[in-house]
């Protein structure tokens, strides 16, 4: 049943390991074969990580503005950009004065000279808390704490694309990416908007990151293996990626009346957390699955946006191949990294561009994933962080 405030995507702004725009990806959702990982196992040995491509920062950020982001940043606004160009909204003014904006954004780049210098002299020290507090108040430069506002992405999307509705940021690894498209779905069926920039960047190329992860032993250590079929004998199982993905989301009754393309429709999301333990995770994930209740199994795939976390994937994989039971799952993570806090985002592009071509996506994973026989037709997007959050979504072709 139609409805004038139905959610629907008409711009996609996307860049993977894979490539920048939507053309690599397309490639990549309908190759007979999902073909070789672009990994690198070196700049940061022993953790594998997915890089991110050759970018021509000047297509979309200008030379002046860029000098003055990090990566992270210029990798927002860039994925930003592409999105508001696909959705034909890039050179519209009125449009980009009234958009919303809802970012999911981690905290900026860290000072690794100083992280360094206070892991190694906390290998002499056991007044930890004493020698952090020297540290911090005399190694860090002021300028620093401008480079990690976290609404600086915002900001600059802002000042480089115009885009000057209300914004919001989010934070919170993988939850602030779920929350973030949640909070903008909400709004425009609610009918308190009518278009809206949403999405995040993460740079995995960066050793802090590395560290973070690396903190509770879930990083995947040596050569690339498959996301389903790595094991404990190669660290956590996580690999990162450097992802930017962002959207534009309408009201059908705005995307119509501008005659927009629309890629697919979002039926549902739903965001949530808590405790994990005595299966909890799974009474909460098959909880959100009924969302998808009456949509047809034969023509659907399941994009999991799981870690790769070794216990937790096998845990969504079961309650998946459970409640989906018929549906063809992929777990896009073993092809762009994994992308924290636009994870989220990145599956629902992907979806997205799936259903609009009525592609039949490669498996990804040869050896635990099966061949999808059938057009895409609906799609549920995954996300479950790594360590907590877990998010879920419904959409079907337009």
């Amino acid at each position: 049943m139609k409805s004038d405030n139905d959610v629907v995507i008409t711009g996609i702004g996307i860049v993977t390991c894979q490539g920048v725009g939507k053309e690599p990806h397309v490639a990549l959702l309908t190759a007979e074969e999902a073909g070789d990982p672009k990994i690198e196992t070196e700049r940061f040995a022993p953790y594998p990580i997915h890089p991110m491509p050759e970018i021509d920062w000047t297509a979309q950020v200008g030379k002046k503005d860029a000098r003055q982001m990090e990566n992270w940043q210029r990798l927002g606004v860039f994925s930003a950009g592409l999105a508001l160009d696909d959705a034909g909204l890039k050179t519209d003014a009125e449009a980009c004065a009234s958009m919303d904006m809802i970012v999911a954004a981690g905290g900026g780049e860290r000072d690794i000279k100083v992280d360094s210098l206070i892991v190694d002299e906390a290998l002499k020290r056991n007044d930890r808390e004493m020698l952090l507090n020297e540290k911090l108040t005399t190694e860090l430069r002021p300028t620093l704490f401008l480079a990690q506002l976290s609404n600086l992405v915002a900001g600059n999307i802002s000042i480089v694309h115009k885009v000057t509705g209300s914004s919001r940021t989010f934070m919170g690894e993988e939850a602030a990416g779920i929350s973030a498209v949640e909070t903008a779905f909400h709004r425009i069926k609610a009918g308190q908007s009518t278009h809206s920039l949403v999405g995040g960047a993460f740079v995995a190329e960066r050793a802090d990151i590395l560290l973070l992860v690396e903190g509770i032993r879930a990083h995947a250590t040596g050569e690339w293996n498959p996301l389903w079929s790595r094991s404990a004998d190669n660290g956590g199982g996580m690999i990162m990626g450097s992802v930017g993905a962002f959207l534009v989301l309408e009201s059908r009754a705005h995307a119509e009346a501008r005659g927009a393309h629309i890629y697919a429709v979002i039926d549902a999301i739903e965001g949530d957390r808590g405790n994990r333990d005595e299966g909890r995770l799974e009474k909460r994930l098959s909880r959100m699955a009924e969302h998808a209740a009456g949509a047809s199994k034969a023509d659907m795939v399941v994009f999991s946006g799981t870690s790769g976390l070794i216990d937790l994937a096998a845990r969504e994989k079961a309650v998946i191949e459970q409640e989906f039971a018929g549906a063809t799952v992929r777990g896009y993570g073993g092809v762009t990294g994994h992308g924290m806090e636009a994870q989220f985002p990145l599956g629902l592009a992907l979806a997205a561009l799936s259903l609009d071509g009525g592609a039949k996506v490669p498996a990804f994973d040869a050896n635990s994933e099966k061949p999808m026989t059938a057009p895409a037709k609906h799609a549920v997007v995954t996300t479950v962080g790594y360590t907590r959050g877990e998010g879920l979504a419904v959409l079907s072709a337009a």
